[in-house]
């Protein structure tokens, strides 16, 4: 019960890869995901998962990775790939809440996503809610997008230490998604990449029940596809009560950037990168 998705790189300096699973316990699949590869070597991955019900939660995310896919290859190369990311995210969220307007049976519906697209070495991600996307680098992993839920804002302020929140009873518990506004604040995220770089966009569902450290483990071997179902097999093997869904890129050639190009590497670049944000 399984949904995948892969596509060809269309040069051979990457491979990505998305597979979706209902888990053990859940009666449908709320999460959804996708992928894209375009001729100029540029390749997406979108990962999105569900709420607002039974119906409401399978239409929002499948609506948010389609749509964020149509319009980012419908959109004109010469913006870019963060602003061609931003704009299809964007459209993505309005045409959910107009769908959720106008069939009263969906009008809870709405949707977490994260998107990441890598052109010429360079990663661009969109994201809202609480799905995740890490790099792993150098036998290291890092969460770098940040989750938009209470729990996690409590933790952000020094309120909650991280290991409760890890299993509080309202971690998932969103302050932002797609389809409830006609605007929504997205998180945009750039940075280099260097050859060797992986990528994991993940769902709740998988890194609840993974700890960091094994996500890291099991993104070393194989190629991608083969990667996203030793992570999706891992978390069933917990008994993951929840969908889950992985999305993997792997940096396979070189790229214009050397680990110097984070300034003094990646933790001094994720402290940038928070900095601003805040």
């Amino acid at each position: 019960m399984a949904e995948s998705t892969a596509s060809d790189a269309a040069q051979a300096d990457f491979d990505l890869a998305a597979l979706s699973d209902i888990g053990t316990e859940r009666p449908n699949n709320e999460d959804a995901c996708g992928s894209f590869s375009e001729e100029q070597g540029a390749g997406l991955l979108v990962v999105a998962d569900g709420i607002g019900g039974y119906e409401g939660g399978e239409i929002a995310s499948r609506m948010a990775v389609d749509v964020t896919i149509e319009a980012y290859r419908e959109s004109p190369p010469a913006w870019g790939a963060a602003k061609r990311l931003q704009r299809a995210v964007q459209r993505a969220n309005i045409e959910i809440h107009n769908r959720a307007i106008a069939v009263p049976e969906l009008r809870r519906m709405g949707t977490t996503l994260t998107a990441a697209v890598v052109e010429g070495g360079r990663l661009s991600a969109a994201h809202v809610g609480d799905c995740r996307l890490y790099l792993a680098r150098r036998g290291r992993i890092s969460q770098i997008t940040k989750d938009h839920t209470m729990v996690a804002e409590r933790v952000r302020m020094g309120l909650m230490t991280a290991a409760r929140a890890r299993n509080h009873a309202d971690r998932s518990m969103l302050n932002r998604s797609l389809g409830h506004e006609l605007i929504v604040s997205v998180d945009r995220l750039s940075m280099p990449l260097v050859q060797h770089d992986r990528l994991l966009l993940c769902s709740d569902g998988l890194y609840n029940v993974l700890e960091d450290r094994e996500l890291e483990h099991l993104l070393q071997p194989g190629d991608a596809a083969a990667t996203c179902k030793a992570l999706i097999e891992a978390a069933n093997g917990r008994g993951t009560p929840d969908n889950l869904t992985a999305a993997v890129f792997i940096m396979r050639g070189a790229t214009p950037f050397s680990e110097s190009d984070t300034g003094t590497g990646l933790r001094g670049w994720l402290s940038r990168l928070f900095a601003k944000r805040r």
